[in-house]
Order: structure tokens, then C-alpha cells, then sequence
């Protein structure tokens, strides 16, 4: 089985669309997975984190076990927004030979609504992998549009979540591994990813 090249998109997606996780305590994950789009308590105005990785978000909210993450969210999204939110990002730490100095790396994350950062991916035991997994962050203008223009469903995932980490206890691999969504390598327009990977 081939290593997956070390910066690349990977995710559910469709003709239309993208799926990206996130995680948020039940009050307000349970409303949104109902109505299918985000209340007006979702704020709006913070920096939201959105993951096409399904096992990254594992690792993040603790397969919903973690205090305020209780509720696995899969947000369908259109892959117009997705790919707005690529074309205006920055990358949310500065590297030399992307940027031309630091003080331009500052400038554009300020001016940004949309920041990459690439984490390792993981493993069923959420052990990290040799290659990254992308995370978008939206700010202003670009959770805005996240929230209220680019979503087209919510899903609770949670369920899922817990019967996988279950098979995991019980050392069912094979079992765990089949019930994982099927990520596949996303495609963006080409010029997109040039300055949001850090190397080669």
C-alpha cells in the first residue's frame, strides 16, 4: 500500500461537495445536526477549525469523549466554499522560502479570513502517520459564509464514532477500518496549494 504524498487534501466528497468534521458539546452540536445548519448560538464571529480527516478529528475531541466535544459533527459543504476559503488562506505559521520575511507572513494572516495548517495524520489508535492532514481555519468573513451560505447538511456522527472506538478497544482493526469514511484525494484548481504547503 502506497504512502499518501506528505501535504495532501483527502476527504468525502462529492461532484458538489466536501464533508469536514468538528466537534461541539451537545447544547449545540444536537440543535445543528437537527436543523441541519448552525443556530444563532454558534458564534459567528470566531475563528472556527473545520477537518476533512474524520480519524484527525478523532484524535482531536478524544473520539467525543473530551468535555465540550461531545457531539461529532460531519458538515457537508459546497466545494465552492471550500476551495474560497484554500484560494484566501495563509498558512498559520511563518516558513522561510513560502514567505518572504516574517513581517509579510504577519501581514497576511491579519489580513486573511482563512488560515492551513497541516498536522500529522493518524492511525486508528490516533497515533500520529507519516504524512499530514489538512485543518482550515475560518475567521470574519469566511466562518460567515461556512455558517450560513456553504453548508448544505449536518450530520451527528457521533454514533459512529463510539462504535468505532469500541472495535478499536477490542482490537477489531479490520472491523473499525470498514466503517471509516472513505477519504479520497481532493483536487483543488491548480495554483491553490503552491504557497499553503510548507515543503515538498
Amino acid at each position: 500500500m502506497s504512502v499518501p504524498p506528505k501535504h495532501q487534501i483527502r476527504a468525502r466528497h462529492t461532484a458538489g461537495t466536501i464533508t469536514v468534521y468538528q466537534a461541539y458539546r451537545p447544547s449545540l452540536g444536537l440543535p445543528a445536526a437537527r436543523d441541519g445548519r448552525f443556530p444563532p448560538a454558534w458564534k459567528r464571529e470566531r475563528m472556527t477549525w473545520i477537518k476533512p480527516s474524520f480519524l484527525w478529528m478523532m484524535y482531536r475531541c478524544g473520539w467525543g469523549l473530551k468535555d465540550g466535544q461531545e457531539t461529532v459533527l460531519a458538515v457537508e459543504i459546497t466545494r465552492e466554499g471550500f476551495e474560497w476559503a484554500l484560494a484566501n488562506a495563509c498558512l498559520s505559521h511563518y516558513v522561510r522560502g513560502v514567505h518572504p520575511d516574517r513581517a509579510t507572513w504577519q501581514r497576511e494572516l491579519k489580513s486573511s479570513p482563512a488560515r492551513v495548517q497541516w498536522d500529522p495524520e493518524r492511525d486508528l489508535h490516533l497515533r500520529p502517520l507519516p504524512y499530514r492532514s489538512l485543518q482550515l481555519g475560518l475567521a470574519g468573513e469566511a466562518s460567515r459564509r461556512y455558517a450560513d451560505e456553504w453548508t448544505v447538511g449536518i450530520r451527528d456522527v457521533t454514533p459512529l464514532a463510539r462504535e468505532i472506538h469500541g472495535l478499536v478497544r477490542e482490537k477489531r482493526l479490520d472491523e473499525a477500518g470498514r466503517l471509516l469514511p472513505e477519504e479520497r484525494p481532493y483536487a483543488v484548481r491548480e495554483g491553490i496549494l503552491g504557497r499553503l504547503v510548507p515543503s515538498a
